[in-house]
C-alpha cells in the first residue's frame, strides 16, 4: 500500500496506493470538516488546484447531515463529488474540544452535542461504524486527545487507554469490511500516537501501537498549545519508532514552517485549517512571506497576490480587488483567498516532493523556512 521511493535524510517521497487511485507523498490533506471546503471551494475547485485528498470530520457528520443519510446517498465520494482520496477524523478531537459536559469512561465518552445539546455515546465501535457509513478511504481510530502539558499520570492512562481503544477499532474494522453492505470493504485504518509531550510516553506508546500492523499510523494531540520547539521533538523521538514501510500523519500541522519541519523528520501526510481560515481573514501565504489583506498599502496594488504563483486566482485578479471584496464583505473574498491559499499548500507539497526527489531537500527547506516566516 505504501511505497518510499527516495530518503533524504529522514525526509521520504513516496506512494500511497489507495482503492481511490495513488497519493503522492508528502502530502496536504485539504480540509473539508462537513464535506466542503469553508470558503466557497467545491471538490470540482480542489481537482483544479492540485489537490490529492480530502479530510472529512466523522464527529460533524454524524451529527449532521448524518452517517447513515450519506450512506444512502452513496457514500461520502459520491455526496461531494469528489473521486480522490478521502480520510475521515475520527472525532475524537472535536469530542474533547467542543462537546459540552463529556464524560469518558471505558467504553468511549458520553456528550452532549454542540448544535443542540442532545446526548450522545461516541466509543470506538460507534466511531468506525460512522466512518463506514461515510466510506471513506482512510479512517482514523477513535483516540483522547488531551491538552498540552497534561499531567504525566494523566497523560499515561489516557494514552493506554487509547491503545485499548485502538485494538476496539481494528476488530470492528475487519467486522465491516466483512459486511455485504458496507459501500467501501477496503476502508483503511490509522492508529494515532498520544502521550501529550513526554516522550517516553509516546515512544512506548508507538512500540505497542505498531504491533498492530495497521495501514498507517498518525502522531496525534499536538499543536494543541505546545511550543513549536516541543512538536519538532516529539516528533524526532517518535520517528525512529514508527513502521518504514507505512505512511506517517501529523495530525493538525500545521504553518508551512511546521510542514517543513514535519517532512524533514520523515512525516509523510499533513492536514491543518489554518491556510482557509487565514485566507477568510485575509491573511495570504505568498513565496515572499505572509502578507495582510487589509493594510492599507494594498488600497491601489495592481500585482496580484503572489507574482510567482499560477493559480486561477493571480492569473487573474489584483490584490487591490481581493481587498476590495474584503471591505465590502462580499462572498467572493472568501472563496477567492481560500484558492489561493490551498493552491499555495498543494504546490508547497509539490516543490518538496520535487526537492526530494533531486537530493535538494535540505538546502530548499532551509532557505524556505527563512522566507515563509516573514511577514510582508
Amino acid at each position: 500500500m505504501f511505497k518510499v521511493i527516495k530518503k533524504e535524510g529522514a525526509a521520504r517521497l513516496g506512494t500511497l496506493e489507495t482503492v481511490r487511485g495513488a497519493v503522492e507523498t508528502p502530502a496536504f490533506m485539504n480540509v473539508a470538516t462537513c464535506a466542503a471546503i469553508k470558503g466557497g471551494l467545491s471538490a470540482f475547485d480542489l481537482e483544479n488546484i492540485g489537490a490529492q485528498v480530502m479530510l472529512c470530520n466523522t464527529y460533524h457528520l454524524h451529527l449532521r447531515p448524518g452517517d447513515e443519510l450519506v450512506k444512502d446517498l452513496g457514500g461520502l465520494h459520491k455526496f461531494t463529488g469528489w473521486e480522490k482520496m478521502i480520510l475521515t477524523d475520527s472525532g475524537g478531537f472535536q469530542v474533547f474540544s467542543l462537546a459540552k459536559l463529556r464524560k469518558i469512561k471505558e467504553e468511549g465518552v458520553y456528550f452532549n452535542s454542540h448544535i443542540d445539546g442532545r446526548h450522545i455515546f461516541m466509543g470506538p465501535e460507534e466511531s468506525m461504524r460512522v466512518q463506514s457509513n461515510l466510506a471513506s478511504t482512510v479512517a482514523m481510530a477513535f483516540d483522547e486527545c488531551v491538552e498540552n502539558p497534561a499531567p504525566y499520570e494523566y497523560a499515561k492512562k489516557s494514552a493506554d487507554r487509547t491503545v485499548r481503544w485502538l485494538c476496539r477499532c481494528k476488530d470492528e474494522m475487519e467486522r465491516l469490511n466483512s459486511l455485504h453492505d458496507t459501500l467501501n470493504k477496503k476502508q483503511m485504518l490509522f492508529g494515532i500516537n498520544q502521550g501529550s509531550v513526554y516522550d517516553d510516553l509516546r515512544v512506548e506508546n508507538m512500540l505497542k501501537i505498531r504491533g498492530l500492523d495497521l495501514d498507517g499510523y498518525a502522531i496525534g494531540g499536538l499543536a494543541v498549545g505546545e511550543p513549536p520547539e516541543a512538536m519538532y521533538r516529539v516528533i524526532s523521538a517518535v520517528e525512529p519508532h514508527m513502521p518504514e514501510d507505512k505512511p506517517r500523519y501529523l495530525m493538525g500541522v500545521g504553518t508551512p514552517a511546521d510542514i517543513l519541519e514535519g517532512v524533514k523528520r520523515g512525516v509523510d501526510l499533513f492536514d491543518c485549517v489554518m491556510p482557509s481560515r487565514n485566507a477568510r481573514h485575509g491573511y495570504i501565504f505568498t513565496s515572499a512571506g505572509k502578507l495582510n489583506l487589509f493594510n492599507n498599502k494594498y488600497e491601489s496594488d495592481e500585482k496580484p497576490l503572489d507574482e510567482n504563483c499560477g493559480c486561477p486566482v493571480c492569473k487573474s485578479h489584483s490584490i487591490a480587488y481581493i481587498r476590495h471584496l474584503f471591505k465590502a464583505k462580499e462572498v467572493l473574498a472568501l472563496r477567492l483567498a481560500v484558492t489561493h491559499n490551498l493552491y499555495f499548500y498543494n504546490i508547497l507539497m509539490r516543490e518538496i516532493r520535487e526537492h526530494i526527489l533531486l537530493g535538494s531537500f535540505g538546502k530548499y527547506c532551509n532557505d524556505k523556512i527563512a522566507v515563509l516566516n516573514k511577514r510582508i
